[in-house]
């Protein structure tokens, strides 16, 4: 069977607020494999952010494990889990999070000084990417000048110039309109069919859910699985 590149396992988080401890999730347990694009549902405040906050390591869980190609976050330092993201994790948010006084060229250069690539590495990796996704003549345009999609398509290709093994990407079209947003879902869906990304999606639109292999909704503190494209493996080792 197929190694999963991420897996879950009996993962609980629990926060306190002033004295009372309050359980987001608790003892989940998932695998998914390389390759495998899947979208995480669920009402507000049920933890799906939070859920890929631990995932990339931004903040350890109360209990349980998290292994992404291998790798034990869980058991890793606070220094070691950021030079993790750095590598292996691209992120995508609901907010484009650009920064103005930079082109997009020099935005997407960020990541890769981070990461240590050289200048000119650096330089051909934010061409090929930027004409990934269409807008290699935008190179030198900055964020004020590109449209909503536009700028959302640049934040797609800064979580991807460093070649991250897992995109994670958390409300990617929550300040798109329909047509932009079937945009940027259909490149997430192409990066999974093309370059064999692992790519998790939280998404609330119920209209996006057949692009994907899988869809887990999460409440209540458990996750299940609702949806499973035909032909798509869904066991790990």
């Amino acid at each position: 069977m197929d190694v999963p590149v991420l897996r879950l396992e009996q993962l609980t988080k629990q926060f306190y607020e002033g004295v009372l401890q309050r359980e987001i999730f608790s003892d989940i347990n998932l695998d998914i494999l390389s390759g495998q694009f899947s979208i995480l549902t669920g009402p507000s405040g049920s933890g799906k952010s939070t859920l890929l906050n631990l995932i990339s390591g931004i903040e350890p869980p109360t209990s349980g494990k998290i292994i992404v190609d291998g790798i034990e976050l869980t058991a890793l330092s606070e220094k070691r889990r950021t030079l993790f993201r750095r590598h292996q994790v691209g992120m995508v948010f609901q907010s484009f999070n650009l920064i103005p006084t930079l082109s997009v060229s020099e935005n997407l250069m960020l990541p890769l000084d981070l990461t240590g690539v050289s200048r000119k590495e650096a330089k051909l990796r934010v061409i090929e990417t930027l004409d990934r996704v269409g807008l290699a003549d935008r190179s030198n345009s900055f964020p004020e000048q590109l449209s909503g999609g536009e700028q959302q398509r640049v934040a797609i290709t800064r979580a991807l110039v460093h070649d991250p093994t897992l995109v994670l990407a958390d409300e990617p079209t929550g300040n798109l309109d329909s047509d932009n947003a079937h945009q940027i879902m259909g490149i997430f869906k192409n990066l999974v069919k093309d370059e064999g990304k692992t790519l998790i999606v939280v998404t609330h639109r119920s209209d996006m859910e057949p692009l994907a292999d899988r869809v887990f909704h999460l409440e209540d503190g458990n996750i299940t699985e609702t949806f499973v494209n035909m032909g798509v493996n869904v066991e790990g080792t």
